[in-house]
């Protein structure tokens, strides 16, 4: 447990749609306990924070391993396909130890930037011949002890991926790393996951994910549906159109509803992607309460195309928002893309309030990962707070509120989760991160 007092400049309190100026922040046993506005000057023994205080950001789509691809998919021009190759390729490099190694520069690089919980999307399972590894659970359990080292919290989205397309063609290649052996398999794995997390649920909670239609036959969808009840459950969604072109070729549906058909869809569930989707999926999704994680740097370095963000929120789906492939770790750059999609395809500005993106990026991520009671400086919540820098070059002159339109992760300057300092004046207080990435990436190149 951790206690402290802190005095913000200014913090951007609970529901509010704008910062509050001069707050004092006390914290007991790791959440708020009290917080009080308009006091003038730091009362003795408070920690300054000086610039804008915003509540803990949530990486609502991580897959780690990707980090070390960054910068080394452009030498051609090629596609998403020919990125998968490559992304491919990495996957075959990497063995236990390598894996804590990445994922720990990693999630050490997110923690710099404000994030304090991460969702890894976690597929890669076996060996480089994907027969399991005597613990079958080793490479979901480096990514756990990963977090811990970085110091954030980690919801592990254990993936189901069992087909190469949405045929049912069996897993080749690299692919056999990705895949159980059968639905039994997988939930006796993530099984075994919750047991030997029982004891850790302050910093890690074990969610479920499918990895897309494609990789997953419908037929087995309800029975996934029902034996991962009372977990998040995250999805890949209509990233590209042939994966849209695959499953109506297949079952003559929509992926979404297939999704919808199978139960899959509702308020713990959330969409990856939903880039391309028809007037009829976008209702299904938002009835359901379903929530859609958007990476609008990853997609735009795929070239996936822009979502529909605007339309799904009104729809009634909550937006999140995550780093993905992490061809850029910064989730103001990612709350911003929001916007600016929808100004590009719209043709006209003004569609998300900067409330709206502080929420994607706090609080409806922490939800979408299964953080309940994370993503609001509020009494009672728990202690996280990232504090922006309001006098860089980037931020100088901006109003407090604009000032998430205008930082970028560099200006981030402290991190606080559950009330331990893991970021302090921009450095991380345990890890050497440009040294730790630096050594982690070369070794597998």
């Amino acid at each position: 447990m951790s206690d402290g007092l802190w005095y913000a400049d200014w913090a951007w309190l609970g529901s509010d749609e704008a910062p509050t100026d001069r707050v004092v922040i006390e914290v007991v046993d790791s959440r708020f306990s009290t917080i009080t506005v308009g006091v003038a000057t730091p009362p003795a023994g408070a920690t300054r924070l000086r610039g804008l205080t915003l509540p803990g950001l949530a990486n609502a789509h991580s897959h780690a391993f990707h980090r070390a691809l960054r910068g080394r998919t452009t030498d051609d021009r090629g596609s998403f396909w020919t990125w998968r190759d490559r992304m491919y390729a990495l996957a075959g490099r990497l063995d236990p130890d390598r894996y804590l190694a990445l994922a720990r520069a990693t999630y050490a690089e997110m923690a710099l930037t404000g994030i304090t919980t991460v969702g890894e999307f976690h597929y890669l399972h076996h060996d480089v011949d994907g027969e399991p590894y005597v613990d079958p659970n080793v490479m979901g359990t480096v990514l756990i002890e990963a977090a811990a080292q970085a110091g954030i919290r980690i919801t592990l989205l254990d993936t189901l991926y069992l087909t190469s397309s949405a045929d049912g063609a069996p897993l080749e290649g690299v692919q056999r790393r990705f895949g159980d052996q059968d639905l039994d398999a997988y939930l006796e794995r993530l099984a075994r996951l919750d047991d030997a997390n029982a004891d850790n649920t302050e910093s890690v909670r074990i969610g479920a994910a499918l990895h897309s239609v494609r990789a997953v036959p419908a037929a087995l969808l309800p029975e996934f549906a029902e034996r991962t009840a009372g977990r998040p459950l995250h999805f890949h969604l209509s990233e590209q159109r042939a994966e849209n072109e695959a499953c109506l070729a297949a079952y003559g549906r929509t992926p979404t509803e297939v999704l919808s058909d199978s139960g899959i869809l509702g308020p713990r569930s959330t969409a990856v992607h939903a880039t391309h989707l028809t007037d009829l999926d976008r209702t299904l999704l938002g009835d359901t309460g379903t929530g859609v994680c958007f990476c609008p740097t990853t997609e735009r370095d795929l070239a996936d195309g822009i979502g529909p963000a605007r339309a799904l929120a009104d729809a009634g789906s909550p937006l999140s928002l995550g780093s993905d492939s992490q061809a850029v770790i910064d989730l103001f750059e990612e709350a911003r893309a929001l916007e600016a999609g929808e100004r590009l395809r719209t043709e006209r500005r003004g569609h998300f309030m900067p409330a709206e993106l502080v929420r994607a990026a706090s609080v409806a991520g922490q939800a979408a990962l299964g953080w309940a009671d994370v993503g609001r400086i509020a009494v009672g919540e728990r202690a996280d707070l990232v504090t922006v820098d309001t006098a860089s070059p980037r931020t100088a002159g901006a109003p407090p509120v604009g000032v998430p339109l205008a930082a970028t992760a560099a200006d981030v300057t402290t991190v606080v989760v559950d009330g331990r300092v893991v970021v302090r004046e921009g450095h991380h207080v345990r890890i050497d991160v440009p040294a730790a990435l630096e050594e982690a990436v070369s070794s597998l190149w």
